[in-house]
């Protein structure tokens, strides 16, 4: 038992609560922190590789669907634009340039109105003021679309009128509901509500909106790497306690029956002993 009291030490009593915290962070927080964005961003990919190879289907047929629909489904809408209902989404890009995505509310031939994101349109002449935006032609149309979720709503980031438009900071089905006036019906597509995005070519259509990169990208490798040190660590703390002990065994094999001799012989220089040797280690202390 008086072989490990060193631990009792304040410096190893540190170093083992700072081995278990951050085991403990690594298997409670950092490991599934990741993993769950590589299953979020694994299923993302698949719901948009099913989207392409689905054929669309009416809105109609999401908006009566009282369980919600799937993200990125395809679509088609019949209906027209409602005048005077463009808003800008600010704090876009489009060809690395600063951009705007542009919104517009659509009303469908049994009198829903959806909110539709035209697609992006860059700044003038690279700068972040808006360009003339023309209006999306009137009369019935068909659009095809997919239909994305609402972005939710940043705190602090209130809508505001520059520029001569309305503008907002992220994509929100409610919020576009009190900023163009108009009562928008939200696609039910899980816990926010959904809306449209053009497809290319379509009546009305800006630049379409880029759809994700199907790459789960790297964090299912980064899950796995805190798990691995959340293992490494604790056995790391291990090692060094059995590197103590083994030192402290030399120390005390070497001393052998010579540690009651005197610590300066008549002549000859001091000879070191154990309790010389734990303190290089360990600093001086009192005894």
């Amino acid at each position: 038992m008086r072989r490990i009291t060193f631990l009792l030490r304040p410096s190893w009593l540190i170093l083992g609560v700072l081995v278990v915290a951050f085991a403990y962070l690594c298997f409670t927080v950092l490991a599934p922190w990741q993993l769950g964005k590589n299953t979020s961003t694994s299923h993302r990919n698949q719901l948009i590789a099913d989207s392409v190879r689905a054929d669309p289907v009416d809105i109609t047929t999401m908006l009566d669907d009282t369980a919600g629909g799937i993200e990125w489904r395809r679509v088609t809408a019949t209906g027209s634009y409602l005048p005077n209902s463009t808003a800008l989404v600010r704090l876009r890009h489009l060809d690395g340039a600063p951009g705007y995505s542009v919104l517009a509310a659509f009303a469908l031939s049994d009198g829903r109105i959806l909110l539709i994101d035209r697609g992006l349109i860059a700044g003038v002449d690279g700068t972040s003021r808006p360009p003339l935006i023309p209006d999306p032609p009137a009369g019935p149309q068909r659009l095809e679309g997919r239909v994305r979720m609402s972005e939710g709503v940043t705190p602090g980031k209130d809508p505001l009128n520059e520029d001569g438009f309305r503008q907002v900071y992220s994509i929100d089905t409610t919020q576009a509901t009190s900023v163009l006036g108009v009562p928008l019906t939200a696609i039910p597509t899980g816990d926010r509500g959904g809306y449209l995005q053009l497809s290319e070519n379509q009546p009305g259509a800006f630049s379409p909106t880029p759809l994700p990169q199907l790459d789960a990208g790297p964090y299912l490798s980064y899950g796995l790497q805190w798990l691995a040190f959340g293992i490494m660590a604790p056995l790391g703390l291990g090692y060094f306690v059995y590197a103590e002990i083994r030192e402290r065994r030399r120390d005390k094999a070497a001393a052998g029956p010579t540690a009651t001799e005197p610590l300066e012989p008549a002549s000859g220089p001091a000879r070191e002993t154990p309790r010389d040797r734990l303190a290089d280690r360990y600093g001086h202390t009192r005894s």
